[in-house]
């Protein structure tokens, strides 16, 4: 059956459901860059007892646990969205996410009631991770069953530019409140303020939610007498449906996860940690790329109305399984010239017995390692230098080349504390001196960077994040029947989202850390997207003309 376009511009109420759904976004990602700005200062607010590495990576784990809840409460709000209704679900949701963070900026430190404060932050952080768990899948179903035919590319689109306005609104106000009070007190307790005005922004949304009304779609199917008694079974109990959540995850959000968190996170990390580049520097050349890509969200997913969904986002994973190397060597040559020029002209090799390197990824920095290989590539990591590995015979020393030049490493063993300080100390300042005497800068040199180019690059990422994940809304809406769409599609979506995507950076780190090349940890999100290019052109239908008001 082919259903006829609906060609009318968008009516008032619905202009206000994108908006009170959209709200639900902005709050997700307000908080997401909340957390993330100020994860330096809550470490110290509530992991005070811990030494200050451990204390921030244990900061990001708390960030991380959010993640790794969020498939969780895709099952359970799914099933309440499929059950009860889209309008209620997606209530509660943004009530539980609101006041998680709202009481993030109430919660008493370590210093007045001890180890009950991160014990307390992290429940806030999985509680807020199973809301939005259920808030996606909700504001995308939602949007989707009061779109008119034709349009629900269009429409579902404007979800996906949230992010941005999350952003510039976290930064908003964190740089508001620390220029209103001064450094000192924002950070003994103006970094609250942020956490708190967020009640705002909470009744707003939950106001225009009370004045919503019930999708038409659900409407239809409740009237009907035709909702799901049991959504989870009916979704993951019976295999025409779990295929279909299977091929969801692996044929379109696992890449489209990747290719997002690489365009946005990934490239802002690249900048500051590989290519030394000042944060303040590359937060606002970010920003820029974020501003003149954002409109590009709702350009492919209008277009997708008109020549798919699926050739948009497959394009989106192949452009970036083909151009991430090059794009991003370009990134390194446009963002710190004398580290491109270095890299080509004087490689950095370190030659060793294979059997005495370690495992090389030391998020706390509390490792200490002792062998000749460990050490050598422990200072080569910390001062972020690209190298190639060179396997040398058993019982070999471990060398450092910079060029022509070359360098013994030591082995620490048997040597008491002050021999071994002295040690790294002498060792440090001989391959720093061969570094700076080959090229190899400690830090980028504004005047040198072509800022131009590099937000050019980063426009291009961000480019494909719009391919990838301005059409997925309609399209994971589009694959499941009304009867089980909201448990259905919030989980791969999830899954994709929070565990693929979620877990790049560190996973790609660690893949730089292990090997030493600084390009090495984009193989991740390459074999992730170049799979999902694969089963998505293969085996997950295009699904633009289907009518979502069917149930089978």
């Amino acid at each position: 059956m082919v259903i006829a376009v609906d060609n009318r511009p968008m009516t008032a109420e619905q202009r206000k459901v994108i908006f009170a759904s959209s709200l639900g976004t902005v709050f997700e990602w307000y908080d997401f860059y909340l957390y993330g700005s100020l994860a330096a200062i809550i470490a110290k607010q509530f992991f005070s007892g811990l030494d200050s590495g451990s204390a921030f990576i244990f900061a990001l784990l708390a960030f991380a646990a959010g993640f790794i809840v969020r498939p969780f409460g895709a099952l359970v709000f799914g099933r309440l969205g499929d059950m009860i209704g889209r309008k209620y679900t997606f209530l509660v949701t943004i009530v539980i996410m609101g006041l998680s963070t709202f009481i993030v900026g109430l919660l008493p430190s370590y210093a007045s009631i001890g180890v009950a404060a991160p014990v307390i932050l992290i429940a806030l952080r999985m509680l807020q991770g199973l809301a939005l768990g259920g808030e996606y899948g909700g504001a995308a179903t939602y949007v989707a069953e009061h779109a008119p035919h034709g349009k629900r590319g269009a429409y579902t689109s404007w979800i996906q530019t949230t992010a941005t306005l999350g952003l510039f609104l976290s930064l908003l106000v964190i740089l508001g409140v620390r220029t209103a009070i001064g450094e000192a007190a924002f950070a003994d307790w103006g970094w609250r303020v942020p956490f708190v005005v967020s009640i705002l922004l909470l009744g707003v949304s939950v106001y225009i939610r009370l004045s919503m009304n019930e999708s038409p779609a659900f409407q239809k199917m409740k009237a009907e007498g035709k909702t799901s008694k049991a959504p989870l079974s009916e979704s993951f109990g019976q295999w025409k449906n779990l295929k279909i959540v299977i091929l969801a995850l692996i044929g379109l959000t696992a890449g489209q996860a990747v290719v997002w968190y690489s365009g946005q996170f990934y490239a802002l990390f690249f900048l500051t940690q590989a290519l030394k580049v000042d944060g303040p520097t590359a937060n606002i050349l970010v920003a820029y790329s974020l501003i003149l890509g954002t409109p590009f969200f709702v350009i492919f997913g209008t277009l997708s109305d008109k020549i798919g969904r699926k050739p948009i986002i497959m394009a989106g994973c192949l452009l970036a399984v083909l151009t991430y190397f090059p794009v991003f060597t370009a990134l390194t040559k446009a963002a710190n010239p004398d580290l491109a020029a270095a890299q080509a002209k004087n490689k950095v090799v370190v030659t060793a017995d294979p059997k005495e390197c370690s495992f090389q990824f030391n998020p706390t920095g509390t490792a200490k390692f002792t062998s000749s290989c460990d050490i050598a590539k422990q200072v080569l990591a910390g001062a972020s230098v690209s190298y190639e590995n060179v396997e040398a015979p058993a019982g070999t020393v471990a060398s450092i080349k910079i060029g022509e030049a070359a360098i013994s490493s030591y082995t620490a063993k048997g040597l008491n504390a002050e021999d071994a300080k002295k040690k790294d100390v002498e060792f440090k300042k001989l391959v720093a001196d061969d570094l700076k005497g080959a090229g190899y800068p400690t830090k980028a040199d504004p005047a040198k960077m072509d800022k131009v180019m590099v937000t050019a690059i980063l426009f291009y990422l961000v480019l494909l994040v719009t391919m990838v994940y301005g059409p997925i809304a309609a399209m994971l809406v589009e694959l499941f029947p009304t009867r089980i769409r909201y448990t259905s599609m919030s989980l791969p979506y999830h899954i994709g989202n929070g565990w693929f995507g979620g877990l790049l950076p560190t996973t790609a780190f660690a893949i730089v850390a292990q090997t030493g090349n600084m390009y090495n940890g984009l193989w991740y999100p390459i074999i992730i997207a170049a799979v999902t290019f694969v089963v998505g052109t293969l085996f997950v239908r295009e699904t633009k003309d289907v009518d979502i008001y069917a149930n089978d």
